[in-house]
């Protein structure tokens, strides 16, 4: 059965409307992921676009149609603020089919995650080059072992996280090939971690909650990473995490 769904917010943003705007037209790779619509900075959307609306820098609507009927529409408006600033409201809106349940709990807590990365990427590495490491939407999935209810725990756990550690506290551990991941946690709650460091964002999901798997995936600001290559190391890891 399907079901129609609204997923709203409303968050300040630390970059003026322009860079928030580049951000989520063309340098999504930097705090979600590569969506396959990015447009370069001064163009306009090609003819047949899923993009609705493209009104630079306040307003853009994408709104994707699947052939069974159900739809995903995103509507982001961007107003100025004082100090340089800006707001986003953010409507994620749509049809789900079977299993709403679960897509919609994915789609509110993945929403709070993905704008939070934005607020990240906008502070602390606004216009840097990024290489998105893993697959698009998707991240890097463990194995069927990180399906299980404590499957967050064990990620924690090999992080060297504590059950209380929060945001600020300071990470320190070892990815196996893929080097080590040294910085803070940025975003923590029981479905999500984020640790940011000095040049990367990376983001832990945990879709155990909503009938998947543990997945994870990084944002890169530094040159020279080979993207297949790093994705196979962390994939190798995070599998070693559930072995």
């Amino acid at each position: 059965m399907s079901r129609e769904f609204e997923v709203s917010r409303e968050v300040d943003l630390p970059a003026s409307p322009d860079d928030v705007w580049a951000a989520i037209t063309s340098d999504t790779a930097a705090w979600q992921f590569p969506t396959g619509l990015e447009i370069p900075g001064g163009e306009t959307p090609p003819e047949g676009s899923p993009i609705t609306t493209w009104d630079p820098p306040h307003r853009l609507v994408v709104r994707v149609e699947s052939p069974d009927g159900t739809f995903n529409a995103l509507d982001y408006e961007i107003e100025a603020r004082d100090g340089g600033t800006a707001r986003l409201r953010y409507v994620h809106s749509g049809i789900l089919a079977d299993g709403w349940e679960d897509q919609y709990d994915a789609i509110d807590g993945h929403t709070d995650f993905y704008l939070h990365t934005l607020g990240q990427y906008l502070e602390h590495f606004n216009g840097r080059q990024v290489t998105y490491v893993g697959q698009p939407s998707d991240g890097i999935n463990g194995p069927e072992a990180a399906g299980t209810p404590d499957a967050m725990d064990a990620l924690r756990a090999a992080l060297g996280i504590s059950s209380d550690a929060g945001v600020g506290d300071a990470v320190h551990a070892s990815l196996g090939d893929a080097g080590t991941l040294d910085g803070v946690i940025d975003y923590s709650t029981p479905e999500f971690l984020g640790v940011r460091t000095a040049d990367g964002l990376y983001r832990f999901f945990g879709r155990n909650h909503y009938g998947s798997v543990v997945g994870m995936s990084a944002h890169l600001f530094v040159d020279g990473v080979d993207a297949a290559a790093r994705e196979a190391q962390l994939k190798a890891w995070l599998d070693g995490v559930y072995a």
